[in-house]
C-alpha cells in the first residue's frame, strides 16, 4: 500500500486542496475503511447506520442518492429497506467505489465516482439523500448543502452520520483530543503513520459546531426534523427535510 505524503494540515484551507487530500487519504485506506469504521466506533458503526435506516419514511420506490458512500454501507441498506427503489453510490475516490461495486449483488444499485459538490443530477429527482460521515468530509459545506438541497424533490429527505462537535468549549476540546490519539493510534497499527485518521480530528476541528450546522441547514431550506447523538454527543444523526416552500 502506498504511504500517503500529504499532511492534511496542508490541504484543509481550500475547498479544491482538501478534495486532492480526501481523494488521496480515503484511496489509501480504501482497503482497510471497513476495520477501521468498526475499531473506531468500538463496534457501534453498524448500529448507528441500521438506526440511520430505520429512520428513514416508508416508501414505495424512491429514487434515492447516497453521498461518500464508501464501500457500500448505507447503499446496501437502502436497498434492502427500498427492495423497489432506484440507487446511486457517489464517493470521490477510486478505491471506494471498487470496493463497493465488489460487494455489490443488488441490480437496483450503481455506483460511480463523483464529487458531492458538483453532482451529475437532475433537479428536484432526488427523494433521499443519505451520507455515511459525509458532510464533514465536503470540500466545501455550503456548495454541498446547496447541491443536496437542488437535487431533492421538495419535501423529499436526507439523512446523515457524521462526527459531531458540541458547542461546550470543554467538552469540544476532549472530544477533538480523544478522536485524535485513536486515529493516530491506529494509523500506526495499520499504516505505520498517523496522518491518515488524524485527519478526522483535523477536519472535525474545521467542521461547524452542532449548533451552527443546525443552523447552517435551516439556512440552506432544510427542517431538521430529528437528532440522535451517541458517545456523550461526538456522533449525530441528522434527519431533515427540504421545506416545499422553499423555492424549488
Amino acid at each position: 500500500m502506498a504511504r500517503l505524503t500529504l499532511r492534511a494540515d496542508d490541504h484543509l484551507d481550500t475547498p479544491e486542496r482538501k478534495r486532492i487530500y480526501n481523494r488521496v487519504n480515503f484511496q489509501e485506506v480504501s482497503k482497510s475503511y471497513d476495520l477501521l469504521t468498526r475499531v473506531l466506533s468500538f463496534g457501534r458503526d453498524q448500529s448507528w447506520k441500521r438506526q440511520l435506516i430505520s429512520d428513514l419514511p416508508a416508501l414505495d420506490s424512491p429514487h434515492c442518492l447516497d453521498l461518500a458512500c464508501g464501500t457500500g454501507d448505507i447503499t446496501f441498506a437502502l436497498a434492502k429497506k427500498y427492495p423497489k427503489a432506484t440507487i446511486r453510490g457517489i464517493d470521490l475516490t477510486p478505491g471506494m467505489i471498487d470496493a463497493a461495486n465488489v460487494r455489490n449483488e443488488f441490480k437496483s444499485i450503481t455506483f460511480e465516482i463523483g464529487d458531492m459538490n458538483e453532482l451529475d443530477v437532475a433537479d428536484n429527482s432526488v427523494d433521499l439523500v443519505t451520507g455515511g460521515y459525509a458532510l464533514r468530509n465536503s470540500p466545501d459545506l455550503e456548495v454541498t448543502l446547496r447541491e443536496i438541497h437542488r437535487v431533492l424533490r421538495p419535501g423529499g429527505t436526507a439523512a446523515f452520520l457524521d462526527f459531531s462537535k458540541s458547542p461546550n468549549p470543554f467538552l469540544q476540546w476532549l472530544a477533538l483530543k480523544i478522536v485524535f490519539l485513536l486515529g493516530a493510534f491506529w494509523g500506526i497499527v495499520l499504516h505505520g503513520h498517523t496522518e491518515v485518521y488524524t485527519y478526522i480530528s483535523k477536519s472535525l476541528k474545521r467542521f461547524p459546531d452542532r449548533n451552527e450546522l443546525h443552523s447552517n441547514l435551516k439556512d440552506a431550506g432544510f427542517q431538521v426534523t430529528k437528532s440522535r447523538q451517541y458517545f456523550i454527543g461526538t456522533l449525530e444523526i441528522l434527519i431533515m427535510h427540504k421545506l416545499p416552500s422553499s423555492g424549488a
